[in-house]
């Protein structure tokens, strides 16, 4: 029963042109961003800012699910609904994200690995009970001298598959995000291999754990050179190299792919998933979509900068940002719709 239910929730957050919202930064990472948009850092305004995302007009016409944080599933606008109810009302399935964070790695410099398994049984149950049906654990993999290695990626993976096991033996849809960081200078051959190798090393420990792959969403990072490399290249590389690496190694029993934007900017992260669907629709056996947080919000945050006055501003160009990615998604994204959007 459980299965049914697990497959029905994937395929309605992969329905249509729709995509995902990460609206699940955690404080320290929301007050950095405020801090950068001279936003008090209170409990206050990020309850406002994300009061902000969830009244926005129209906005399920958009989206089809947006994930949370754990202080942000208890919170309500001023007038006391919850942002979890408005979610459902606009036809928006919420999710939750279930990682605490980041450590070091013990016994290897440089590398990650997430906490958060720890009573992950018990949160999960509370977290259905209260409209969550499904949730986001993210590793990170970062590439450079020497890493990442083969112990820190089958730690990770590891970790992504117990999550994911324990997500489905609550209902709830795991959503597993194993991003490998855009950071460094590396190229894009760089980012194919070690990607490569951290979606086989994946789906091999979601095998061992049992996972129902038709029950889950795929979370990853497009294939990319460094952000501090000599060697960029264009949209079209991009789009080929990401969907050939995700051929070589994602099932096609997997109902969608949803990217993260991972630091790229909101206009690039939208015509890379553009080029895919233009070059390469018909050979994708899973549907391809955004889970994007910065990519969509940042624009939105920088004209609200804290101000009442500055919201139905900020709301508009939210809706426009997510629009722009559900025609992405569609394949006809044009550059001159940036324009539109600026003009605006």
């Amino acid at each position: 029963m459980k299965n049914k239910e697990l497959r029905k929730t994937a395929k309605a957050l992969m329905a249509g042109d729709k995509g995902l919202l990460a609206m699940d930064e955690s404080t320290e990472t929301c007050n950095k961003r405020f801090i950068a948009a001279g936003i008090p850092t209170t409990i206050e305004y990020r309850r406002a800012y994300r009061e902000l995302i969830v009244t926005t007009p129209d906005l399920g016409k958009c989206l089809s699910g947006a994930i949370l944080f754990d202080e942000t599933i208890y919170q309500a606008t001023k007038d006391g609904v919850l942002f979890i109810d408005i979610l459902k009302d606009a036809g928006i399935i919420p999710g939750i994200k279930v990682d605490e964070g980041t450590v070091d790695l013990a016994n290897f410099p440089g590398e990650k690995v997430t906490l958060g398994l720890d009573n992950l049984r018990a949160r999960l149950t509370k977290y259905y009970e209260l409209g969550a049906r499904f949730a986001k654990w993210r590793a990170v993999i970062k590439i450079d001298k020497g890493i990442p290695t083969r112990g820190s990626i089958e730690t990770n993976m590891q970790d992504l598959a117990r999550y994911a096991a324990l997500c489905q033996e609550a209902g709830i849809v795991p959503i597993v995000e194993p991003e490998v960081l855009m950071d460094g200078d590396h190229s894009i051959k760089k980012c194919f291999k070690v990607t490569e190798k951290v979606l086989h090393t994946l789906f091999k420990q979601l095998a061992l754990q049992r996972v129902d792959l038709r029950g889950l969403i795929l979370k990853p990072n497009m294939v990319l050179p460094g952000n501090e490399s000599e060697k960029q290249v264009s949209v079209d590389k991009v789009a080929k190299a990401t969907v050939t690496c995700l051929l070589k190694t994602v099932p096609a029993t997997v109902p969608g792919i949803a990217f993260l934007s991972g630091g790229q900017s909101p206009e690039l992260a939208t015509a890379h998933l553009n080029a895919m669907h233009v070059k390469y629709d018909k050979k994708m056996p899973w549907a391809l979509t955004f889970s994007f947080s910065r990519a969509i919000q940042q624009p939105a945050l920088d004209i609200w900068k804290g101000k009442d006055e500055n919201v139905k501003a900020a709301q508009k160009l939210l809706f426009e940002r997510a629009s722009l990615d559900n025609i992405a998604r569609r394949g006809k994204y044009t550059t001159d719709m940036e324009k539109e959007v600026t003009a605006s």
